[in-house]
């Protein structure tokens, strides 16, 4: 029988809430047709965004939102989005092939965040813009100073500089934003970074781009990530990111739908290897930064399987199974394991784009199994991670091995415990023993997100089959707790 043992007295550090982070790319339909809809639409909307997204990210409590891009962020340019929006002009967005009206800008976008009640984290176009060009955004919005790029600012309909807590200088530019080396890549990091300035009284993070995947242009991880911090010129990095994806956008058998056991194992493998992701590049940043005072930023990661048939194979438009669920839950107990460095991670992408946690189709929008991982672990956010010990078997398929249960615990400042647990097998349960001797339990309550079918996931016209349900599969008995898990399932569980 496989055993969990939860050590409620052994405290491992904050759960930063912004690992529960998102983002939002012009690319697809994630902005245009997603989050936005213009303030004229049939469906009901303020200033343009969409209420029941709005909404639903409320009540997960969405603690970050990241923008405009991604790669669109190296080919955006301030200037389009701001001022009337009759006067704005059109581009061609590269990214999806489509035109860019800039109807969401600045403004539109810190409107969006504050109706979210979320921080913004922007990103900077280092790939195709210009220093002058970054310093004089961040001026335009963090400046309450009389200078011409402030009143700017106010003659645009914001009297008051907004705060920004979160900028990215750069995004992958050893790919999309420049294809650079690594040396090129830190020495443009300090020239932005010594004009990117704070005219705001709050903080603002200045954050790297890191490096993406496990093996980055022919050279193995650490030692990317190594010349990089290596070559600084010692300016401040208080954040550095890097991306991860599953990614399987090439394998057509790779379907978000329809797949068999073979391909549910190779995709929770990969999302797997998150943990090695993130433990060679937190071992780099621990000879830099002993004192743990940089965040390691995992501000893109998510599953990426080919588009929906009969879709534009550029805006990445996918489906989002249970099979998805099973990776969100286990990359965030990744996060959590490593809550000493990992402080902010963002799901590509919020709306119609990857692994996202809304569909939308005119005035219907659908909840993804996703989306309802992110609500069932919300109190983990800012609570503190405990120590827990898994003695379970393995689920194998070759000469490749996954532990069968993945699990994290956290208690909130109330006291009570969350405890979080996915099984990755797709059709074998497990009855699992916990020892909690160091607490004493008197109730236990929660949830499950399952499906008889690892495939099931909601439609426009069954909108609510994949979506958590009370669980009665935990009983407390002589101080022990005991857990059926079943088969390719989701469970979060309140002790007190």
């Amino acid at each position: 029988m496989a055993k969990l043992t939860l050590k409620t007295k052994e405290e491992r550090g904050t759960i930063n809430r912004h690992i529960y982070g998102h983002f939002a790319e012009h690319l697809g339909r994630c902005i245009y047709d997603g989050f936005y809809v213009g303030e004229d639409s049939d469906i009901p909307n303020t200033r343009g965004f969409r209420n029941d997204i709005v909404e639903a990210l409320r009540a997960v409590n969405i603690p970050n939102l990241r923008w405009p891009g991604g790669c669109f962020a190296d080919e955006y340019h301030w200037r389009d989005g701001i001022g009337p929006k009759e006067d704005r002009p059109l581009r061609l967005n590269f990214w999806g092939n489509a035109p860019e009206p800039n109807l969401v800008g600045t403004h539109e976008f810190l409107d969006l965040c504050e109706q979210l009640g979320c921080e913004p984290y922007f990103g900077g176009n280092v790939g195709s813009g210009t220093v002058q060009e970054m310093r004089d955004w961040v001026e335009y919005i963090t400046s309450d100073y009389d200078s011409t790029l402030s009143n700017e600012r106010r003659a645009n309909g914001r009297e008051n500089a907004w705060h920004m807590p979160f900028w990215g200088i750069g995004n992958e530019n050893w790919g999309c934003g420049g294809h650079m080396r690594p040396d090129q890549m830190a020495d443009l990091y300090s020239q932005y970074h010594t004009f990117v300035r704070n005219y705001h009284e709050k903080p603002l993070m200045k954050i790297a781009a890191g490096v993406g995947g496990s093996d980055h242009n022919g050279e193995d991880l650490a030692v990317f990530m190594d010349r990089v911090m290596n070559r600084r010129h010692n300016v401040t990095m208080d954040g550095v990111s890097i991306h991860f994806y599953v990614y399987f956008p090439q394998k057509p058998e790779h379907s978000a739908t329809d797949f068999d056991e073979k391909q549910w194992f190779e995709v929770l493998h990969e999302a797997n290897v998150m943990d090695h992701v993130v433990t060679v590049n937190s071992a780099i940043l621990d000879e830099y930064d002993p004192e743990k005072k940089m965040w390691l930023i995992v501000d893109e990661w998510g599953a990426w399987y080919p588009v929906e048939p009969g879709t534009n194979p550029r805006f990445l438009y996918q489906q989002n199974s249970m099979r998805d669920a099973v990776v969100a839950a286990l990359t965030f107990h990744i996060f959590q394991d490593h809550c000493d460095r990992v402080q902010m991670a963002n799901l590509a992408q919020t709306v119609n784009v990857i692994q996202a946690l809304f569909l939308t189709e005119d005035e219907k929008m659908i909840l993804t199994p996703t989306y309802h991982v992110f609500d069932m672990f919300k109190g983990h956010q800012d609570a503190t991670a405990l120590t827990l010990e898994l003695d379970v078997d393995t689920y194998e398929q070759g000469d490749q091995s996954l532990p069968m249960i993945s699990a994290s615990a956290s208690k909130s400042a109330s006291g009570e415990i969350l405890l979080t647990l996915t099984n990755l097998h797709p059709n074998q349960a497990v009855s699992l023993d916990c020892d909690i001797a160091d607490m004493d339990v008197s109730s236990v309550s929660g949830s499950i997100l399952v499906d008889d079918d690892i495939t099931a996931h909601n439609t426009f016209d069954n909108p609510n089959r994949v979506t958590p349900q009370a669980f009665d599969g935990a009983q407390i008995a002589d101080g022990n707790l005991k857990i059926d898990v079943p088969a390719a399932s989701v469970i979060a569980l309140t002790l007190q």
